[in-house]
């Protein structure tokens, strides 16, 4: 019977240092040869999957945490933050100087900071691990292409904001939006303490799973998703089956109906074949 599985990529796809293990490629293309469809399912902008992890073969997108979905080339969905309230995050963010990043399906936007910003996250890394250097540089590569730093943020074809380095709680900041976005953590890790992402409220991983099961045809009983952190909480509880990686956070475990091993111990690869779907 035909599967539907739904990846996440930072901390599920890929690890750390924002490179795939051979394991988790070698899983997607076994469940792929088995007559399984295999999605991405992502916080990041379409923007922001680089090619390396195209590169595996993906039977379609679910990007921007729900807001972006393509199939065959073709965009099922498409939703934008409105330009005004745009403005009001920029605004805010600026006011208490906080350092964020618009996402687009064409680049990151950021303020005349935001290279200086990543690249002072990746010479942390370095420090942190200095035998990852080359991967770590590999990794980061498509993120650096994809910065484009503007003087003039108001515009109307951003899907997600992310932000970091707030001294403000979170839930200051949940408080200030609620009214029209979601506010989470951060899923990436590289970004450290106080950041967090922001998107459209009522548009989620599950929202856009279930438009593309709809499009499909395909029964809620054969879906699979695998996660790590907060933008996966409603994927995972969605699905059929919802699997948390090794190393995700102690949320995503909670809810999850099973959980594997971390992604540098072949998580995808060995929750695949426990599942028979490899």
């Amino acid at each position: 019977m035909k599967k539907a599985i739904f990846l996440d990529i930072d901390g599920t796809l890929v690890n750390d240092k924002l490179i795939i293990p051979e394991s988790a490629k070698l899983a997607v293309q076994k469940a792929k040869e088995n007559g399984h469809l295999v999605f991405i399912c992502t916080g990041r902008p379409k923007s922001l999957i680089s090619p390396d992890i195209l590169e595996v073969g993906f039977d379609g997108i679910i990007g921007s945490a729900g807001g972006y979905i393509e199939m065959d080339q073709e965009v099922l969905l498409h939703v934008n933050v409105k330009k005004e309230d745009v403005k009001h995050v920029v605004d805010f963010f600026n006011h208490h100087g906080i350092e964020f990043n618009l996402e687009s399906n064409i680049g990151i936007f950021t303020g005349k900071n935001g290279n200086t910003r990543m690249r002072s996250i990746l010479e942390q890394l370095h420090k942190a691990d200095p035998n990852s250097k080359i991967d770590l540089e590999k990794g980061f590569e498509s993120i650096f292409d994809t910065i484009i730093e503007s003087e003039d943020l108001l515009r109307d074809d951003i899907n997600k904001i992310s932000f970091f380095g707030s001294k403000l709680p979170l839930e200051r900041i949940k408080e200030e939006f609620e009214s029209k976005f979601t506010v989470i953590p951060s899923t990436v890790a590289a970004f450290g303490e106080n950041c967090g992402e922001i998107s459209i409220l009522g548009v989620n991983k599950a929202t856009g799973i279930e438009k593309i099961i709809n499009h499909l045809n395909i029964k809620k009983e054969d879906t699979f998703g695998y996660g790590d952190s907060w933008n996966d909480l409603e994927m995972i509880e969605f699905v059929h089956y919802g699997i948390a990686m090794g190393n995700a956070n102690e949320a995503v475990k909670k809810i999850a109906n099973d959980v594997t091993d971390t992604h540098d111990d072949d998580g995808i690869y060995n929750s695949f074949k426990k599942y028979g779907l490899i």
